[in-house]
């Protein structure tokens, strides 16, 4: 009877014992969350009056606009991402575009209430009150999704919303637990405050946006492409749960880094999908035995489509973001070009495919030796130490050291790792600054662009032959004397002044006198073989045959002025100062984009228009904040342009023309033009093509105007730059879908003036005017005759 007596008030005492625990529980809770809240007004009273005590808030415009940093993108004109330039790499996207899987993975493993709480969730402070702060076990910090967002947008956790009470404290455990307290309940509040503003799928889409996941990595959108390149909405389930596992400690759930301790994460936020039942059983059980997959690809502006384009129109971009007070790195502009994603890999492959093969020609042609030579053929001694010091790393090592210091000459010839580029792959190897200066200088380089002559967009451009090994652009950066393709300028400016297409010069020597102070009395320009035939030609034909000896015929009769004044008027900017007879011959550095839109304006029927890379720039919204209309201006008639098309057109039909050799596949049913160019001693190589919709300028050569082939034959235009036209525009006419189809140039909407058919031309008879002076009375006579074309003076045929 005692034992159950005894049995019985222990058991009370039990009961008692518990409910005094609850209560303990419940009253230590209730001072918790007083506490807490009693703070959380004063933080709040404090922060947004004076922000001195706690720090402050973030004000009302900021929480209205909260500050995202966004990667800019870069489009081509068919819609394809080319690029991005930023310095957070971050791609929104809507809650709409979210994968399932990401949602259901977010969700189950940090906020399963996010839908039904108010920015803080009460029901994880509780968990966070007892098991942390009466029982002492880790439970996590409770954040909401929305507190986290806080976190990420504001950077509450930093020295800019610090206030005079913690700085106080000084560096010790208090100030940190302070910090800490008055720093969650500025996310409470920030939260709460979001929550007003933006919906619960805003905010959920935000919070993916704004987290990192290192690697450079910014939103749930780039670590897809980076960890698994591919589209987020794309993602399987074990990809989204790898990813929302790395959320909290990217580095230290890096899955590159770290596979198996990422492995674990994934598995532990697969089983909290299968908890919240968005998993069965049987696929928790068989998807956490799958290894992670990585197709990790870190986003570099060294790699993508068009990569010498962007990196060309960027000082542009950032002349127009400054205009318009726009930061280009930050802000998300969506940036839409001219560029065809198509046509841009048909011209990279075309000058890949040349190039490989020309260099591989060139490394034979000087096996054993150096290429840069000087004009007796010599090689240039000290030609690398000379190149070497104008390197910034050269000139850094004599700002520290001293010009001639012995420090200097051991850094810049010191071996070292480095990835070097070769048309094999790269290559890891050992070598010195001077070393890779000498293998670098031996690469022939390249440049290529595609324009639309009726609107002036371009649709293909590529400014080297490896971006990430060479950094100089030779389309619109690089200028080089272009040769035999400048003479169209001379010959339109004769076209202009009433010269006939048919009109007939000899091929014999023609002699300039200079003016006094030059360093000869006279300059006889030399034909590229050195010889002269004696016969009769007409302009079109020396034009196809690119004759200099009749080029320079044409500059005296219309002079170098005139000629400077015409090359003006086509965009190609000549200074006065080069206004002098050896212009005709392209002395004068231009670039392959001058020479484009001036050859485009033949095609334009005499309209200049400015090359154009641009269409229209839209906000992170979708909303256009400028659209770029084509710039044009008439440049010359519409009979002149129509008459040089004509006459570029001979370099493909005329017997010995320089573009005769284009392929058969080319011209078959084709009205093509062009023209080649090759400077003194093959420095450069040009070619320039027209047909009815597209103009292109190619150039090739060495890095150096001395890095040649030996020999004009192997170093000229036909050789060197017109393959690659010809490969870009037999893909461009086999891919139907681009709508690029062959045929004759427009006609002129009035009848020409001249006759165009030579041999009817020669069969006609002509009246001339002759003046007879007699005892001081002149008299004007006319007479028929019938001379050769060259004899007569355009002004005096009528």
């Amino acid at each position: 009877m005692e034992e159950i007596e005894k049995e019985e008030k222990t058991t009370q005492s039990a009961k008692k014992g518990g409910k005094w625990i609850k209560r303990l529980v419940w009253a230590s809770w209730i001072l918790f969350l007083g506490g807490f809240l009693s703070i959380y007004f004063i933080v709040y009273a404090v922060s947004t009056d004076l922000g001195g005590l706690f720090g402050g808030l973030p004000g009302y415009k900021s929480l209205e606009n909260p500050k995202n940093d966004l990667s800019s993108e870069i489009y081509t004109a068919d819609g394809t991402l080319m690029g991005k330039y930023y310095r957070t790499n971050r791609t929104n996207v809507s809650y709409e575009e979210l994968s399932p899987n990401i949602k259901n993975a977010l969700l189950d493993t940090e906020d399963d209430s996010f839908f039904e709480h108010s920015g803080i969730s009460f029901k994880d402070l509780i968990r966070v009150g007892i098991k942390s702060v009466i029982l002492r076990q880790g439970a996590g910090g409770g954040s909401t999704l929305s507190q986290q967002l806080a976190k990420n947008l504001y950077s509450t956790r930093g020295d800019e919303f610090e206030g005079s009470l913690v700085q106080s404290l000084g560096n010790n455990k208090m100030r940190r637990g302070v910090d800490l307290v008055i720093v969650k309940i500025k996310e409470w509040i920030i939260a709460v405050q979001l929550e007003r503003r933006f919906t619960k799928e805003e905010i959920f889409a935000m919070y993916l946006n704004t987290v990192p996941y290192g690697s450079n990595a910014f939103g749930i959108q780039v670590a897809a492409k980076t960890f698994f390149n591919k589209d987020q909405k794309d993602l399987n389930v074990q990809e989204a749960a790898t990813l929302v596992g790395v959320i909290n400690a990217p580095t230290r759930y890096s899955p590159r880094r770290h596979p198996e301790r990422s492995k674990n994460k994934r598995n532990m936020v697969l089983g909290q999908m299968y908890v919240y039942g968005d998993l069965t059983k049987a696929e928790f059980d068989s998807l956490k035995q799958l290894p992670i997959e990585l197709q990790f690809k870190v986003d570099s502006h060294n790699e993508g489509l068009a990569t010498y384009f962007r990196s060309a129109i960027r000082p542009w971009l950032m002349r127009w973001a400054k205009d318009n007070d726009i930061d280009l790195w930050e802000d998300g502009i969506k940036i839409y070009t001219t560029i065809d994603g198509r046509m841009q890999e048909y011209a990279e492959a075309a000058l890949e495919e040349h190039m490989q093969k020309l260099q591989a020609k060139f490394d034979k042609h000087w096996e054993g030796r150096n290429p840069w030579i000087d004009e007796k053929g010599k090689e240039i001694p000290n030609f690398i130490e000379k190149q070497t010091e104008r390197l910034p790393y050269y000139r850094s090592l004599v700002k520290k050291y001293g010009k001639g210091a012995d420090s200097v000459n051991y850094y810049i010839n010191l071996k070292k790792p480095m990835e070097v580029f070769s048309w094999e792959g790269e290559i890891d190897t050992l070598m010195s600054t001077v070393d890779s200066l000498k293998y670098y200088k031996q690469f022939l380089q390249a440049g290529f662009m595609a324009m639309n002559p009726h609107n002036g967009q371009i649709k293909a451009w590529v400014g080297g032959i490896n971006y990430e090994h060479f950094k100089y652009d030779h389309v619109m950066q690089g200028k080089r004397q272009p040769g035999s393709t400048f003479k169209p300028l001379v010959y339109g400016t004769a076209i202009e002044n009433g010269y006939s297409p048919c009109y007939e010069v000899r091929d014999i020597p023609y002699t300039f006198q200079l003016p006094k102070g030059s360093t000869k009395p006279t300059w006889t320009p030399q034909n590229a073989d050195g010889k002269f035939t004696g016969e009769n030609m007409s302009l079109r034909q020396a034009m196809a045959k690119s004759v200099n000896s009749i080029t320079a015929f044409v500059m005296d009769k219309v002079g170098p002025r005139q000629v400077v004044d015409f090359a003006n008027r086509l965009g190609v900017a000549i200074p006065e100062s080069q206004a002098v007879p050896s212009l005709a011959l392209g002395i004068a550095d231009v670039s392959v984009f001058e020479m484009t839109g001036a050859y485009g304006t033949f095609v334009n029927k005499g309209v200049y228009t400015t090359p154009n890379f641009v269409t229209r720039i839209e906000d992170k919204f979708g909303n256009t904040i400028q659209e770029f209309p084509a710039q044009t201006k008439e440049a010359i008639s519409e009979e002149t342009a129509y008459l040089m098309v004509y006459m570029l057109r001979g370099a493909s039909e005329e017997a010995g023309g320089t573009a005769v050799g284009l392929s058969w596949e080319l011209k078959e049913n084709n009205e093509i033009g062009g023209k080649t160019g090759t400077t003194q001693n093959a420095s450069d190589g040009w070619f320039m093509g027209v047909t009815k919709d597209l103009v292109c300028g190619t150039w090739v050569g060495g890095d150096s105007r001395s890095i040649h082939f030996r020999n004009w034959y192997d170093g000229q235009g036909a050789r060197t730059a017109r393959p690659i036209f010809d490969k870009f525009m037999r893909d461009v006419y086999n891919d139907e879908s681009l709508g690029y189809t062959k045929g004759a140039f427009e006609r002129p909407s009035k009848p020409i003036s001249m006759e165009l058919d030579c041999d009817v031309l020669k069969s006609r008879v002509y009246k001339v005017k002759e003046e007879i002076v007699e005892d001081g009375d002149t008299t004007v006579i006319e007479k028929t005759v019938k001379p050769e074309l060259e004899d007569l003076d355009s002004d005096d045929i009528f």
